[in-house]
């Protein structure tokens, strides 16, 4: 009887920390790979990365300041094969796509006025309907450019 709760709580703690693991895994693949695609901008020091599934999405909400150049870099895990980002302002006009650009994997650009703007991230079904739908490390990364 004893081991049977020990093994209860054993698993339960396994099942538990299994997301924590899988998030952490997740910002190491965005520190060692992804931040590599923002040179030769400078990092802004966050790491934004999660796992999405085939056909899920995501926002992030970032303010930009006026005057400066950014670049937008997503990069996601060899299980996924493209990975479209979409650049909103916060009325959801959209203001840049990467679907339109071969999907590009990053995006340059400067800002006027300081604004928020809205980064979506979508993973598409590329697999049959009869295969199992892929997970893996979605990350996006900021850089600013500095002279």
């Amino acid at each position: 009887m004893r081991s049977s709760v020990y093994i209860l709580i054993l698993a339960i703690s396994t099942f538990l920390a299994h997301p924590f693991s899988a998030n952490a895994q997740c910002k190491n693949f965005a520190k060692k790979i992804c931040k590599l695609e923002l040179a030769p901008y400078v990092h802004d020091g966050n790491y934004n990365a999660a796992i999405l599934t085939e056909g899920e999405e995501a926002e992030l909400f970032k303010t930009f300041y006026a005057g400066q150049e950014y670049r937008i870099s997503v990069c996601g895990s060899d299980a996924l094969s493209k990975i479209e980002f979409i650049v909103m302002d916060v009325d959801r006009n959209v203001l840049y796509t990467n679907a339109k650009d071969d999907f590009a994997t990053s995006w340059d650009f400067k800002v006027e006025n300081t604004q928020q703007l809205i980064i979506m991230v979508k993973v598409p079904v590329a697999s049959d309907s009869n295969e199992e739908l892929k997970s893996g490390c979605v990350a996006i990364m900021f850089g600013l450019k500095t002279d």
